[in-house]
C-alpha cells in the first residue's frame, strides 16, 4: 500500500471513529449537539454534519420497546384485515366484561377527544358501549359542538335511551344536545313513514346524516347477552325468523348478515334511524365493542365498510382477525 492510500484509509478510519464517538454521546449519553461540540472542540455545524453522515452510513438504528407493542401489532393487523383507517386495541385486563368494557370506553373517549373540534356535529346511538364512552369523557375544555341521536328512542334502561346518552355526552363536552321524540321501532311501515315525515324527527335524522363524527355500538344477537332484545322485547320471540334472515349482528338497530348487508327482517323495515349506508358517509365513525361474543357482529360491520375506526379489547380483536 502506498503512502497516499495509507493516509486516505487512516483518515477514513479516524473520521468514522469520530462519528461513532459523537453518535454514542448524542444517542446513548443524551448530550445535545452543542455540548458535544464543546467537549470535542468542534463546531456545532460539524457535529450536526457528522451525525447526518452516521445516519447515511447506517450506523444508527433506533429501536423503541414498549409494553404496548403487542397491542400496536394487533392494531396494524386489524387495519390490514379490514378497511378501517384507525384501530385502537386495549388490553383485556379482566374476565369481568364490565371491566373490559370500561377500558374500551376510556380508549374510545380518548380517541374522540383527540379528533373533536368546535363546530362538530356528533351523532350517537344508545347502548352500553356508547354509555361507557360518555362515562369516561373528561375533556380539558368545553367544546362548541352538537350531539344528536342517530336512532329513535327506547325508554327503560338508561343506556337504551339515546336521548339520555346524548344529553350526558353534551353535558360532558359543554355542547348542545338534541332529542328525538319518536320510538326506535314503529308499529308498522306506514307509521314509520309518518313519524319520519314529522318536522322535528326529520330534522334530527337530517342533522345526524350531516354529522362529522359518529360514535356507535356494535351489537350481538346471541340470546342472553344481547342488548338488542332490550330494544324490542318482541324480537325474543322471533329467533327462528332472525336466524333464517341470516343475521349475525346489529348496527344502529339494523340486523346485518355476515357480509354487512341489512337483513330482510320485519323489524328492520320499521326502524326510525339513519341507515348503515348513511353512517358510512360520516367522516369519522367510531365503533365501540368488547367481548368475543361480538366477533361475528364486528366482522359483519367491517365487511360492510360501515365504519372507519374501531375500538376493541385485545382478546376480541384477535378473535376478529382470525375470523376475517
Amino acid at each position: 500500500m502506498n503512502k497516499v492510500a495509507f493516509s486516505s484509509n487512516l483518515h477514513a478510519y479516524e473520521t468514522e471513529r469520530e462519528i461513532h464517538r459523537i453518535l454514542v454521546m448524542h444517542f446513548v449519553e443524551g448530550l445535545k449537539q452543542s455540548q458535544i461540540a464543546s467537549q470535542m472542540n468542534l463546531s456545532t455545524a460539524r457535529v450536526n454534519r457528522l451525525i447526518k453522515q452516521g445516519r447515511e452510513k447506517g450506523m444508527v438504528e433506533i429501536s423503541i420497546k414498549s409494553q404496548f407493542q403487542s397491542l400496536l401489532d394487533v392494531e396494524e393487523q386489524l387495519k390490514r384485515a379490514s378497511s378501517v383507517q384507525m384501530a385502537m386495541v386495549t388490553p383485556t385486563l379482566s374476565d369481568n366484561p364490565e371491566v373490559v368494557l370500561q377500558t374500551v370506553g376510556e380508549a374510545a373517549a380518548s380517541l374522540l377527544l383527540e379528533n373533536i373540534k368546535d363546530g362538530d356535529i356528533i351523532c350517537i346511538t344508545g347502548g352500553k358501549g356508547v354509555s361507557a364512552v360518555v362515562e369516561a369523557l373528561n375533556p380539558s375544555r368545553k367544546y362548541d359542538i352538537e350531539v344528536v341521536p342517530a336512532t329513535g328512542c327506547v325508554q327503560g334502561e338508561h343506556y337504551t335511551d339515546v336521548n339520555h346518552v346524548a344529553t350526558k355526552m353534551a353535558e360532558k363536552l359543554g355542547g348542545t344536545a338534541y332529542q328525538i321524540h319518536a320510538p326506535l321501532f314503529a308499529e308498522s311501515i306506514e307509521q314509520k313513514e309518518m313519524l319520519e315525515s314529522i318536522g322535528s324527527v326529520e330534522s334530527i335524522m337530517e342533522l345526524a346524516r350531516k354529522a362529522s363524527i359518529a360514535v356507535v355500538g356494535v351489537g350481538s344477537i346471541l340470546m342472553g347477552d344481547s342488548s338488542y332484545y332490550d330494544l324490542h322485547p318482541m324480537a325474543k320471540d322471533d329467533q327462528k325468523e332472525i336466524v333464517n334472515s341470516g343475521a349475525v349482528g346489529e348496527l344502529l338497530a339494523h340486523l346485518l348478515d355476515k357480509k354487512g348487508n341489512v337483513c330482510s327482517y320485519k323489524l328492520n323495515s320499521r326502524l326510525v334511524a339513519i341507515s348503515p349506508q348513511a353512517l358510512a358517509k360520516v367522516p369519522l365513525t367510531i365503533a365501540v365493542a368488547s367481548g368475543v361474543h361480538k366477533t361475528n357482529s364486528i366482522c359483519a360491520v367491517l365487511r360492510g365498510d360501515h365504519i372507519n375506526a374501531l375500538v376493541v379489547d385485545e382478546t376480541t380483536a384477535n378473535s376478529v382477525i382470525a375470523a376475517l
